[in-house]
């Protein structure tokens, strides 16, 4: 081989190198942290006119303990209730009761008085798979009703508005959420407020649920 060539022969080499040069790897998206439970739940600034927040409201151990200074039964069946989510996987919750007098505060979740009161639970669990048994096994007490359960002003699944896994209850009284979002359940339970408030409270909680 001539070294005239040799030299051109080594030059396209060289180009065909250069030419050749993989590109740089797309970085993979960093997900989104996850949302605490104490500000999953509903905020003092997101709530009904005329409703004061409660003591105690925010992680869930602070909760339970003024619930237990003010009625140590009740407090007593919430810690219980609790507990029974932990066994499930829990790892962390939080909780936000608005009320308009003291009874609203110290009473358990859906009791038909003449208050008005709304209140949220947000518990968020180590996978998806957890927090959906917790979800059908029941949260706080609300247990969903069976696919197959038909009465007035209550709704399992997709035609609340809040997944497959959901149910609502919807009556002038007391109304109530319950679902499942990602690794997070939450609970919702109004009474005595508008169905206007009922919609606008569960849409808010579940944009921040992820």
């Amino acid at each position: 081989m001539t070294r005239s060539l040799t030299v051109a022969v080594l030059g396209a080499f060289l180009v065909a190198c250069q030419g050749s040069t993989p590109a740089a790897a797309t970085p993979s998206p960093i997900p989104s942290p996850r949302t605490t439970v104490t500000a999953a739940v509903l905020q003092q600034s997101e709530t009904p006119k005329g409703l004061g927040a409660c003591a105690g409201s925010g992680p869930i151990a602070g909760y339970l303990t003024k619930l237990r200074a003010a009625d140590s039964a009740l407090g007593l069946v919430m810690t219980l209730r609790w507990q029974q989510l932990q066994a499930k996987g829990a790892d962390d919750a939080a909780i936000s009761v608005y009320g308009d007098g003291g009874a609203a505060c110290t009473s358990e979740l859906g009791v038909t008085t003449t208050f008005k009161a709304v209140a949220s639970f947000v518990a968020i669990f180590k996978d998806e798979g957890q927090a959906e048994r917790a979800w059908a096994s029941g949260v706080l007490g609300f247990v969903p009703p069976a696919p197959d359960q038909v009465a007035p002003g209550l709704v399992r699944g997709t035609t609340t508005g809040l997944g497959v896994s959901s149910w609502t209850y919807d009556r002038p009284t007391v109304r109530i959420a319950c679902w499942r979002r990602s690794v997070f359940v939450a609970l919702v339970v109004l009474t005595n407020l508008e169905v206007a408030d009922f919609k606008t409270v569960t849409t808010t909680i579940d944009a921040r649920l992820n």
